[in-house]
């Protein structure tokens, strides 16, 4: 067996499904391109990186106790997002956060002030934990020579204050924000932006996401992709499907420093 037809079979190997994903992801390159390092590694931050727990904890808290109205805040709030990009709008993420906030406490007979609304958000936002297997993958990914960079869509105040309140501040080369450039991921033009700041090809940047949607957008602007299945995200079964789909960073870090 040739030397190359190893290589191929290794990394076949080591990606699993991925190879039934080629097809999907729409780059103009070779198929061997898959199997190539990406330049740059994209990170959400929120719910990626960082445990959600007490910020849902607080918003349960306003909304009276009623967790069940957690998902529709969170689906409202990224609701408006998109309604404020597409409306040429912008506004902070935590305030729309906010203001999602108190339209879902209206629609359930819950009254709620902006400024209660706000405080039960960017509070518990700025002081998150990482997930516990976050620190160790992001050091072994900068070990192994990647370039790590932070794209979210919360301010640049927002994510410097949440990287230094959870000691991630040391792992990242650069922090991007879409508060540059005033459209919310999953525009396309976030994406581009991203990948122009950092000077390169959308085919050479990968994200790295615990939401089907960011993820989904990623592809669409031909960036790579690496899910993150935390409980209770999926995939959009109608956009591409990402080369490496993992339940947590690190089994995500080991395929990557694979390649």
């Amino acid at each position: 067996m040739n030397k190359d037809r190893r290589n191929f079979i290794k990394k076949s190997t080591i990606l699993g499904a991925a190879g039934a994903a080629i097809p999907a992801l729409g780059f103009a390159n070779k198929k061997e391109e898959l199997f190539e390092r990406p330049k740059v590694l994209f990170f959400d931050v929120n719910e990626t990186l960082l445990d959600l727990t007490a910020m849902k904890d607080s918003v349960a808290k306003a909304l009276n106790g009623r967790n069940d109205l957690l998902p529709l805040w969170f689906t409202t709030m990224l609701q408006y997002s998109l309604v404020s990009t597409v409306a040429n709008q912008y506004n902070d993420f935590a305030i729309i956060g906010a203001a999602a906030l108190q339209m879902v406490a209206a629609n359930n007979g819950i009254t709620l002030s902006h400024d209660e609304a706000k405080k039960s958000i960017v509070d518990p936002i700025r002081s998150l934990p990482a997930h516990p297997e976050v620190p160790s993958a992001l050091q072994s990914l900068k070990d192994a020579g990647y370039k790590l960079v932070s794209f979210t869509n919360s301010s640049n105040k927002g994510v410097e204050t949440q990287f230094i309140n959870s000691g991630l501040t040391k792992y990242f080369d650069q922090r991007l924000s879409i508060e540059d450039m005033g459209k919310f991921k999953p525009h396309v033009d976030a994406y581009n932006w991203a990948a122009r700041k950092m000077k390169i090809q959308p085919q050479k940047c990968l994200l790295v996401a615990a939401h089907g949607w960011d993820i989904s957008g990623a592809l669409w602007a031909n960036w790579r992709g690496a899910f993150i299945s935390r409980p209770g995200a999926q995939l959009y079964p109608l956009s591409p499907t990402p080369e490496i789909n993992e339940p947590n960073l690190k089994l995500i870090a080991d395929k990557l420093i694979s390649l």
